[in-house]
């Protein structure tokens, strides 16, 4: 079976992560919001990095509850800076809980998180182009939740965060994932 390049066929996890995650179009929120988490994490860093420290995120971040980490204090900000079994970056630290808060926000008027990033294509699920880091669509959103208050949400990490969820499917052409025929619309 024949996997996109960038999988490192030695991890497991990055080998599930593949088969069963990147790429597959996501509505639930909680998953939307830990992948944005995660990305933004990611900056800088490789995303193999993140998958092997993702059950340690999880449980650091509550399970990536956005309503319990958009409260998070500074005695909590101080217990995250301390884990050393996730990335300890202040920056991106406080960038996850202001972009907590403002997820609610976007969810409020929206209905779903979901609702509003799936809006910029219509509900349609995108065939993209591996080489690409960037897009017209993720400096779109880019800018949007930029406006919005988002932190550590640049085009580049946007990108990543649409492959993830399946806004974009990017899989390589020789990829078992790679479907060219995919019209997908929210259920």
């Amino acid at each position: 079976m024949k996997r996109c390049s960038w999988v490192n066929e030695k991890n497991l996890n990055y080998i599930k992560y593949h088969d069963n995650e990147w790429g597959i179009p996501s509505y639930n929120d909680t998953y939307l919001f830990e992948m944005l988490i995660l990305e933004s994490f990611q900056a800088g860093l490789s995303w193999e990095c993140i998958l092997n420290k993702r059950e340690s995120f999880r449980k650091a971040f509550d399970n990536f509850d956005y309503e319990k980490i958009a409260l998070y204090n500074e005695e909590k900000e101080k217990q995250l800076l301390s884990n050393k079994d996730i990335i300890r970056n202040k920056l991106k630290i406080k960038a996850s809980i202001n972009n907590a808060q403002i997820f609610i926000k976007i969810k409020k008027e929206y209905q779903t998180f979901s609702n509003y990033i799936w809006h910029f294509t219509n509900n349609k699920q995108i065939i993209g182009d591996a080489s690409k880091t960037t897009s017209s669509l993720s400096d779109k959103i880019s800018k949007d939740l930029q406006k919005r208050g988002m932190k550590f949400v640049g085009s580049t990490t946007i990108y990543s965060y649409l492959q993830a969820i399946g806004i974009i499917n990017d899989h390589e052409k020789t990829c078992f994932k790679r479907n060219d025929n995919v019209t997908l619309k929210q259920k």
